[in-house]
């Protein structure tokens, strides 16, 4: 994973008395707080956030200056200021200014009455907040769990938006079939996310589909052949051992070109050039999402079918938040208003993993079948993917534009585990070739119709609402949350005065 790396300051008193008597506390406290965060954020392939401690409390302007320097010159991304003992507010301001305003900013304290560093806190990041910078706050005891994964939920926030400055979106193909909520808007995504994209024909990944190291093909070929036996359903002509591997140049042309190109996640149009006239994306796309391929564990690479930008944000968004997971993509299929449940399904881009969320792919390919694709749609044919998600709880996320400003819509859920016949029964109502997840939303019907603003969604498992609305926070966008979880989270200052 690529992290921001994080700076840890305390402000501290100007009476060198004071400080005399106290600095050896508050160092051992920014200690404290450095290896929390070094235990606590951790991703899914062992990568985590430098953390980089000022070396000294900062008690003068010159303090301030060298700490602000000293942490700006180790690339810091990402502020927490840590709070102990009381403080001269105003010495937060060299400090921040050489750090930069832009980075996300987290005020701790503790609560105490001797050392009255919630006092501080509330002096310090009142000044702050006074001149338009939008912070957070927790005020706790650093040996509290709560307080750590509070403090854990908002680093991985905060890496979300930090680590998304600078990126680069591949697009392949331009947007798909006229999808207009899939479309890269540049101004927007440059100024709330600082991410920018380059467009690369299709026909670029077709030539280099054809450089494609036959050997490797073969051996793709032959861990799909293994893992499936007679769960891949060769026709003899929509689906044929050379049209998976066409499927398999299409992935490791993809690959090759993120890398070379240096895009950090990418969109695939698909159809109807791809499809029409090369092969389906499914496989492609889903081996991108996944945690592994034939050559063993790798970071998931977000890929959005149907070049759709804006669930492509929103998937990188996601896997950071959730620690590195691969993420789902689906459409928004069917709703079963006698089972208040919802069908998420779409012809690709379901990562494998979710089969049965695990890291070794053998135990998720016994539920999958590889099926020929659907000629009508798909007439140059090739494999589609077929599973059912395993259960669990899920949040779900989409971005969408108002007058050119994002908002982000949130809404937790549960994959259920349906008996086979209902699953049968609802997959003939859709398509029982493609992957499925059965949601029940914690959320109405009527609630989620009304704000949800594209045909895609996307998931990880877990409770990820907290991060998702401290990155909005962060990010200056508006966190839509439905259901019971809005009551969780109160408006922030600066939404509140406008």
């Amino acid at each position: 994973m690529k992290l921001s790396n994080i700076g840890i300051a305390m402000l501290g008193d100007e009476r060198r008395s004071v400080m005399e008597r106290l600095e050896g506390k508050c160092m051992e406290q920014m200690e404290k707080l450095k290896k929390i965060i070094e235990e606590k954020v951790v991703y899914q392939d062992g990568s985590k956030p430098s953390v980089i401690t000022a070396p000294k409390v900062i008690s003068s302007i010159r303090d301030s200056k060298e700490v602000g320097e000293y942490l700006a010159s180790r690339n810091t991304g990402i502020l927490v200021i840590l709070y102990y003992i009381w403080d001269y507010p105003y010495l937060v301001w060299p400090l921040v200014n050489k750090v930069g305003k832009d980075k996300p900013i987290l005020n701790v304290s503790n609560n105490e009455g001797l050392y009255p560093g919630n006092v501080g806190l509330l002096a310090t990041d009142g000044a702050l907040r006074q001149a338009g910078l939008r912070t957070h706050r927790i005020i706790g005891d650093l040996d509290d769990p709560g307080i750590q994964d509070r403090i854990a939920r908002w680093i991985r926030a905060a890496e979300a938006y930090a680590s998304l400055k600078g990126q680069a979106y591949g697009m392949f193909g331009g947007h798909s079939m006229g999808m207009e909520t899939g479309y890269f808007h540049l101004v927007p995504f440059q100024k709330y996310f600082g991410i920018t994209t380059y467009q690369v024909d299709q026909l670029w990944l077709v030539r280099e589909m054809e450089k494609v190291d036959e050997k490797e093909v073969e051996k793709g070929l032959k861990w799909f052949e293994e893992l499936l036996g007679d769960r891949l359903k060769y026709d003899g002509r929509m689906l044929t051992p050379e049209k998976l591997k066409t499927q398999l140049k299409l992935y490791l042309a993809m690959r090759k070109v993120c890398e070379e190109w240096g895009f950090d996640f990418c969109g695939l149009k698909g159809q109807r050039d791809l499809t029409e006239h090369v092969i389906i994306t499914d496989v492609a796309e889903m081996l991108m999402n996944d945690p592994y391929d034939w050559n063993g564990p790798k970071e998931p690479f977000v890929c959005a079918t149907e070049a759709d930008a804006q669930g492509a944000i929103t998937m990188q968004i996601l896997k950071y938040v959730s620690g590195g997971l691969p993420v789902l993509f689906a459409d928004v299929r069917l709703y079963v208003p006698e089972k208040d449940i919802w069908i998420l399904a779409n012809s690709g881009n379901h990562a494998s993993w979710y089969a049965s969320r695990s890291f070794d792919p053998r135990e998720n390919f016994k539920k999958i079948t590889l099926w020929p694709a659907i000629e009508m749609y798909f007439p140059t044919g090739g494999a589609s993917v077929e599973f059912d998600a395993a259960p669990g709880e899920m949040t779900f996320a989409r971005l969408g534009l108002r007058d050119d400003k994002p908002y982000m819509v949130i809404v937790r859920g549960e994959s259920l585990d349906l008996p086979e016949d209902e699953k049968k029964h609802l997959k003939e109502q859709t398509n029982p070739t493609w992957p499925h997840m059965y949601v029940k939303f914690k959320a109405s019907y009527d609630e989620f119709i009304n704000v949800f603003p594209a045909n895609h969604i996307h998931g990880v498992p877990g409770d990820r609402v907290e991060e998702l609305v401290r990155f909005c926070e962060i990010a200056g966008i508006k966190p839509i949350v439905l259901g019971e979880d809005k009551e969780r989270f109160l408006e922030p200052l600066w939404e509140q005065l406008g």
